[in-house]
């Protein structure tokens, strides 16, 4: 199973191997989103948009929760596939090790601190009076359920990069759909409400983190998880944080931009906008998932060939990655621009005020979406390659030294129109910056190319 994931890593030509890779991590990251999207339709559709609106004010909570799952998920996955492509399978095992102890470490404190924070955070990411009780019935379940959620997820993204992403995929699709019957029995059934979401979610990501030990300890497993490798070591993980710091950074400042959202989104335009906010996130959420599913995809083969220095399948990938990227997001704008309103109904369907704030949402908030994709991929790439301090930079630079600042002034000027339009306006500052490093980057790729 090693040597046969290792030749297709080194070999296999690359529109197919992306395309076998793609297509169960694209599975995978959708039904993993699911999770919250389908708790949002069944709270829009069967409890209420106050309810909505107050599920929406754990968002940025759980986006903190989900920025250490990454930090050592996906730090440790470039790590374990750069390791790989170097032939040393001892250190590819030794940071699964430490990974597995890592990531129940930190999910241990976040739970901790989650209870003792959860009432000034729901306050500060948005909940009002209205709300607040749905906020925080959801999140305490979801604290209690913290340690399998971080687990399940992190290493899960390591039996992708072993070049695993068919199990990757069984393991979400497994996950998903429980959650589904469990969302209906607890919601629909037996009138659980947001409880009843939360409960699923748990129950879900429970066994997901069951299916995924398994997997270390089974034999179709590339990287074994060993018990000699399970324990913290420093440099090992330094290695994986500095890897894992970007997309940490990335998430950890989108959930300041999502408590910025919601604040300017209750001062111009009360709950209901909060409301739709949780709608035009779901949709975000669904189109920004299939890009990350293409990256899950590339990572490994980019990781692979970079470390053993075959370049020339490194630019193959990143340039059909590219435009992969941008007809996503491309066709994705044509969609919510044609049908905004029965997107939004999906969510709920006999308000409408929120309709009518959802609609507006989705087309000015997703104005510059078709140049987002190449993004994404681009700040992916110098990820895989372990260029930490740029990806870093490339995820910082839309979030927080653009969109930010938008945020606090804009609205001022503008009202709630100046909310939605914060984000295209810096996602096309974002794309210039991102056009001119990665044209820099093919030159020096190609540069090593000619060179090997």
């Amino acid at each position: 199973m090693q040597s046969e994931t290792i030749k297709e890593l080194s070999s296999t030509p690359i529109r197919p191997l992306l395309w076998r890779y793609f297509w169960p991590s694209f599975i995978g990251v959708m039904a993993n989103s699911l999770y919250n999207i389908i708790d949002r339709i069944f709270i829009g559709q069967a409890v209420g948009a106050e309810a909505l609106s107050g599920v929406t004010a754990v968002f940025p909570i759980m986006i903190i929760m989900t920025a250490f799952g990454m930090l050592i998920g996906i730090g440790a996955s470039v790590q374990v596939s750069l390791s790989l492509g170097r032939k040393d399978m001892e250190k590819a095992q030794r940071i699964l090790g430490n990974a597995a102890v890592l990531v129940l470490l930190v999910s241990a404190v976040l739970t901790i601190a989650g209870f003792l924070m959860k009432g000034p955070m729901l306050r500060l990411f948005g909940a009002s009076d209205a709300t607040i009780g749905y906020a925080d019935d959801y999140l305490n379940i979801i604290l209690l359920g913290s340690i399998m959620h971080h687990f399940g997820f992190s290493m899960n993204g390591i039996i992708r990069a072993e070049g695993n992403a068919r199990i990757a995929m069984y393991s979400m699709l497994i996950s998903a759909g429980i959650n589904v019957p469990l969302d209906a029995l607890f919601i629909l059934r037996w009138n659980m409400g947001v409880k009843g979401a939360a409960i699923a979610t748990v129950i879900s990501m429970s066994l997901l983190s069951v299916w995924v030990l398994f997997h270390f300890r089974g034999k179709r497993c590339v990287v074994p998880l060993r018990k000699k490798y399970l324990g913290i070591q420093p440099d090992i993980v330094l290695a994986i944080v500095s890897i894992g710091v970007s997309p940490f950074l990335m998430q950890a400042a989108n959930s300041v931009v999502q408590a910025l959202l919601n604040l300017n989104l209750i001062k111009y335009g009360g709950d209901l906008a909060v409301g739709a906010m949780g709608i035009v996130n779901s949709v975000v959420f669904l189109i920004i998932t299939s890009i990350i599913a293409l990256n899950m995809a590339t990572q490994p083969i980019i990781g692979y060939n970079y470390g053993a220095c075959n370049y020339p399948r490194v630019k193959e990938t990143l340039k059909l990655a590219i435009l992969i990227a941008t007809l996503i997001s491309a066709l994705s704008w044509v969609i919510t621009n044609l049908v905004p309103a029965a997107i939004v109904k999906a969510f709920v369907s006999d308000d409408e005020a929120l309709l009518a704030l959802g609609v507006q949402g989705l087309r000015l908030f997703l104005l510059m979406l078709p140049v987002v994709g190449f993004q994404i991929v681009t700040g992916n790439y110098f990820q895989s390659i372990g260029k930490a301090s740029t990806a870093a930079f490339l995820t910082l630079l839309r979030q927080v030294f653009l969109l930010i600042p938008l945020l606090f002034f804009l609205p001022s000027l503008m009202g709630l129109r100046g909310v939605w339009l914060a984000a295209p306006i810096s996602d096309t500052g974002s794309a210039i910056v991102c056009c001119a490093m990665l044209y820099r980057e093919w030159k020096r790729i190609s540069a090593a190319t000619a060179r090997v």
